[in-house]
């Protein structure tokens, strides 16, 4: 009788969903709890490898904003909390101007990454990067450049008063 057979396995999947739902939320309050408080130093290591794993997979030479959204999304997928277009404020005689600067992608509210797609960095790049961890108080910052053939000769490493380790 095919129906004896059917029926029970079909019960049986039935009564998993409710369980497979409890796994899911147990197993996202174990990593939310277990979640290490990491340095700028590991999450600056966590970012190179992200970024050149998106440079392998889409090469150079598309508008920066795509690899904005590209790499937010491999950083989360790699565990860490990102934010785009970032509003930076500057206090200018005792008045406070909202989103004088926006930083592209900010990890972990603690690493800055400024993101380009130009032929050459230039130093103004390189002090806009500085003046953004300055006015946040940031302590490290990338300056990611996805316009080069690898990206390793892409990649400014930014430091505003850290210890190097």
């Amino acid at each position: 009788d095919i129906g004896h057979c059917f029926w029970p396995s079909l019960f049986r999947l039935c009564d998993l969903a409710p369980w497979r739902e409890m796994i899911r939320i147990r197993r996202e309050e174990f990593f939310s709890q277990r979640r290490k408080v990491m340095t700028e130093n590991e999450i600056g290591t966590i970012i190179v490898d992200a970024a050149v794993a998106v440079h392998r997979e889409v090469g150079p030479g598309l508008l920066e904003s795509v690899y904005e959204v590209i790499l937010a999304y491999e950083l989360g997928q790699r565990g860490l909390a990102v934010k785009r277009q970032v509003p930076i404020s500057i206090r200018y005689k005792h008045v406070t101007f909202e989103e004088a600067f926006c930083a592209d992608l900010v990890v972990e509210d603690k690493v800055i990454l400024e993101l380009k797609s130009v032929e050459q960095v230039s130093q103004a790049h390189k002090k806009q990067l500085l003046t953004y961890l300055r006015l946040t108080g940031c302590k490290l910052g990338f300056l990611l450049n996805f316009s080069e053939a690898l990206m390793k000769r892409g990649i400014t490493r930014t430091v505003n008063g850290i210890e190097d380790s």
